[in-house]
């Protein structure tokens, strides 16, 4: 039997490799898309490769609407249909207070998390949907604790924009529920990754990781294994589900 295929956006580091790597491990064959960092993506499918599994890496800018249908085209060619999205590519700015941001900043951050992640799922459904001959799949979006925190002082605009991923999420999944397509989201809180460095503050995770009730950051993998499992049969009957993967915060 041919492997399920999945797609990972933004998935040369932090949680997006996570979850290849994972992936791959549970028996998917993993499409690494990345933005600028080929190294770090092939660094990624080779990792899966060594290890056994299937997997190639994929330039693309999800914000933008060629690229995307280009993506998903050189996966139906080269790995088959896809069977599951991983919505994960997003983009943090500098910290700062609303009163401070320019429009250029808020549609960098709008057109890479909101837009993308609709372009991506569109073209997933597409493929995904029984009304278009597909056989079903699932969707996982990347949402974040900021989303229901607000970001104050900080990134506004970021947790605005993974708000507006929360509604997708809702509205996608009741959409497409009857069409073999499940639709969830896991909302990370304070994560070890990289994306803090984009802020301004690479050492973000240990200056709040004391508001967390658990006292610690989390990991990528701790994240991972909530979108892997919200991709599973486990949670067939899952769909406009959150995962909450933050520490209690």
């Amino acid at each position: 039997m041919s492997k399920p295929v999945m797609i990972v956006t933004g998935g040369s580091r932090g949680i997006g490799a996570a979850t290849a790597l994972l992936a791959a491990e549970r028996g998917y064959a993993v499409c690494v898309n990345y933005l600028h960092n080929r190294s770090a993506a092939e660094a990624v499918v080779a990792a899966i490769c060594d290890a056994g599994g299937e997997a190639l890496a994929l330039a693309g800018d999800v914000a933008v609407e060629a690229d995307v249908m280009a993506l998903f085209q050189s996966v139906d060619s080269q790995l088959g249909k896809v069977t599951a999205l991983v919505n994960n590519a997003g983009i943090l700015e500098r910290q700062m207070r609303v009163e401070e941001m320019d429009v250029a900043r808020l549609q960098r951050v709008l057109n890479t998390n909101v837009i993308g992640s609709f372009l991506c799922a569109r073209e997933a459904v597409r493929r995904m949907s029984t009304r278009f001959g597909g056989s079903g799949g699932a969707i996982v979006n990347l949402s974040s604790m900021a989303a229901k925190l607000g970001g104050p002082g900080e990134y506004v605009d970021y947790a605005a924009s993974k708000g507006a991923i929360d509604a997708m999420t809702v509205g996608l999944a009741k959409e497409v529920a009857d069409q073999g397509i499940r639709v969830n989201a896991v909302r990370p809180g304070v994560i070890y990754t990289e994306i803090h460095a984009s802020g301004g503050e690479p050492g973000r995770v240990e200056r709040v990781k004391d508001s967390v009730p658990m006292r610690r950051g989390g990991n990528a993998e701790e994240v991972a294994r909530a979108v892997l499992w919200l991709l599973s049969e486990e949670a067939s009957y899952c769909t406009g589900t959150f995962i909450d993967v933050s520490g209690g915060r």
